[in-house]
């Protein structure tokens, strides 16, 4: 039989979220009847079909089984190691100790400046300080992992007395390795746990909670003219593909998340197809991180309107994200974005 895939869609929202669960009219989003949807699209290489919920009996034996499988992913309750996602969606700062980042390199490269840069997005709301000593903006040169770890250990040293949630952005087991001493709470490599071949046994061992990321090339050629034939779908077979070879190595836990990866290896159409499409990966069953937060798509997208810190399309794009149900956003500005989600819980909910 063809391959499909179920995308939830058509949601609704607090008081009327409710109340259409109780009716039996939508099924709830991870167990959260804040939100909830009472449709789903069949989507194969070739068509989509959009089916309501209600509706799901009427559909040949064989793709009912299928879609019922999906549907017990979608709305089943998301639990994790440390984290709490009846709040979502949940904070996670941006913390670059870098000379060369795309939007902060060169302001917080050095214990002093990180560490008060960690109060500052703890104190407005941060739920995840993501610290990275590596730039993998579009063009970034590799660099070796004794320098990125020198880049970081003073300030992760300082920032992990916080106690506070802490996650480590590199593609280097090395660095994984000796973060692990300061307690770190998750591993956000861009590279889709395939850089470095000791990371896997690394998870294995330690157990430490991971994000899969999805990158097509690597920071220094993945925006060299980037194909798919169909960037949605290939995403969801990455990540399939992933999840059994994480399994296959012998990694029991269910502390995974999924980041589509916005920008690594997508031109504009891509970014915008995932963003548009990002509750499909829902039914896989696992937490979804976004980082839409300063990126060139808000630039290409604004045109004129485009500014130096972008803080509006990011506000936007959380927004958005936040009414698909995606349970992570990395952001630079917690304390604006914060606000906004704020502001718009209160008149939406």
């Amino acid at each position: 039989m063809e391959k499909h895939y179920t995308r939830a869609c058509n949601f609704f929202y607090g008081a009327i979220s409710k109340k259409k669960i109780k009716s039996k009219e939508t099924l709830p989003l991870h167990g959260n009847t804040e939100i909830s949807f009472d449709s789903v699209e069949i989507i194969t290489r070739d068509k989509i079909k959009k089916i309501k919920i209600k509706e799901i009996n009427k559909v040949k034996l064989k793709l009912r089984k299928y879609i019922r499988k999906d549907l017990k992913n979608i709305t089943k309750k998301k639990s994790f190691k440390k984290l709490n996602f009846s709040k979502a969606p949940l904070l996670m700062g941006v913390l670059n100790v870098t000379p060369d980042s795309f939007s902060d390199g060169g302001r917080f490269n050095s214990t002093e400046k990180a560490f008060n840069r960690a109060k500052k997005l703890f104190s407005s709301g941060c739920d995840i300080l993501d610290i990275g000593g590596e730039s993998t903006r579009p063009g970034s040169k590799y660099i070796k992992s004794d320098k990125e770890w020198l880049r970081i250990s003073g300030p992760l040293k300082k920032i992990s007395g916080l106690g506070k949630y802490i996650s480590i952005d590199t593609r280097k087991e090395y660095v994984m390795r000796k973060a692990k001493k300061y307690k770190i709470s998750l591993i956000n490599d861009i590279s889709g746990l395939s850089y470095d071949p000791l990371t896997l046994k690394f998870l294995k061992k330690t157990e430490i909670p991971f994000v899969i990321h999805h990158i097509k090339g690597n920071p220094t050629n993945m925006q060299n003219n980037p194909s798919y034939k169909n960037v949605l779908l290939d995403i969801y077979d990455y990540f399939e593909t992933k999840l059994k070879l994480v399994k296959s190595e012998g990694i029991k836990h269910n502390n995974i998340i999924l980041d589509p990866g916005i920008g690594f290896g997508k031109n504009l159409k891509h970014n915008i197809t995932i963003l548009k499409n990002i509750s499909i990966f829902h039914s896989l069953g696992y937490p979804l991180l976004l980082g839409t937060s300063r990126k060139r798509f808000i630039k290409d997208i604004s045109g004129r309107n485009d500014s130096k810190s972008r803080l509006g399309g990011t506000i936007g794009s959380c927004i958005y994200l936040k009414l698909q149900g995606v349970q992570i956003l990395r952001i630079h500005d917690i304390n604006e974005v914060k606000q906004g989600l704020k502001i718009f819980k209160t008149f939406q909910f």
